[in-house]
């Protein structure tokens, strides 16, 4: 990969695999709500197949997750579905449980294996271990501070993803919370996919009411976002130099005008870095399109990575 990282962008269906592969990222993240968790859409596998052949026509690569609770059921569909990655030729899954790394060593071994442990990839050792067990890649908790993230590269023995803009989450459960709720106030619960990502609902605490957290439920439970976006674009310089392979543009919940327009601003930063770094500066009206289209109720902030994280 060079001195040049990875811009990587979640997409739901192929019309934004196109968008932000025009918009400049070089990877895309896709998945199935089976198996991956988060994803701002569902993609079978055919369209999957498609967006393999759209991305190394070229020469982008294809991710898909398998970051979900596996449980015993979902294992004999896991098996199937990593054969057709595999036939596919899909380029990396990420993954944070075993079973996964497991089915990609024995059915699809060409499949690179990004290890993605949510808040809990927090250390080089851990990363590593999981390294020396095939992963190639480590995707570092968000809950990171700048100098926790840049003091740890030199010490890994795999590639490192840090996300750099969006939403993160903060509380996932299996069960059906905002379901319950209802059921419970005698109000009628929508069907199907009116309690899923586009039903616009929040959480909004009473000491915080300026605050509003999106929450939605899919197939794998509830899920609560957070009220802010990372915005880290104007420090990328220094996860830049200290070696970052890949930075991730978290898109769910926002739309594709949006993320097209972050897209494009880090597509210029890296550049502009790569071109020349000891002469790179931040440009400021970068982020002018970006801001133009930012939810106002939504602050752009810089996340964890200048805050002390207690754990």
């Amino acid at each position: 990969m060079g001195n040049k990282p990875e811009l990587l962008a979640p997409a739901g269906n192929l019309e934004d695999v196109q968008a932000y592969m025009k918009a400049g990222a070089d990877a895309i993240l896709v998945g199935d709500d089976r198996f991956g968790m988060r994803l701002p859409g569902n993609m079978t596998l055919d369209q999957i197949r498609q967006a393999a052949d759209l991305l190394h026509g070229v020469g982008g690569k294809i991710y898909v997750s398998l970051n979900n609770l596996m449980t015993n059921d979902l294992l004999e569909e896991l098996t199937d579905y990593v054969k057709a990655l595999g036939e596919i030729g899909v380029d990396a899954v990420e993954f944070n449980d075993p079973s996964v790394l497991y089915a990609v060593k024995s059915l699809a071994p060409k499949i690179k294996l990004h290890w993605n442990a949510e808040m809990t990839s927090t250390n080089y050792s851990t990363s590593n271990y999981w390294g020396r067990k095939g992963a190639a890649r480590v995707i570092l908790a968000r809950e990171l501070n700048m100098d926790e993230i840049t003091e740890m590269k030199p010490n890994l023995e795999i590639e490192a993803q840090v996300q750099v803009h969006g939403m993160t989450n903060i509380y996932h459960s299996k069960r059906r919370l905002v379901d319950s709720y209802m059921k419970h106030q005698g109000r009628p619960v929508p069907e199907g996919s009116s309690l899923g990502k586009n039903r616009g609902l929040f959480l909004i605490e009473a000491e915080r009411a300026d605050e509003k957290y999106p929450i939605y439920e899919d197939i794998n439970g509830t899920h609560i976002m957070s009220s802010d976006d990372i915005c880290i674009i104007e420090d990328l310089h220094l996860l830049m130099q200290a070696g970052i392979d890949s930075f991730k543009v978290e898109t769910l919940l926002k739309p594709r005008q949006y993320n097209g327009a972050v897209i494009r601003a880090y597509r210029k930063a890296i550049d502009l870095y790569a071109a020349d770094p000891d002469a790179y500066v931040f440009h400021e009206e970068w982020m002018d399109e970006i801001r133009k289209l930012q939810d106002p109720e939504r602050e752009l902030s810089f996340g964890f990575f200048y805050k002390e994280q207690v754990y």
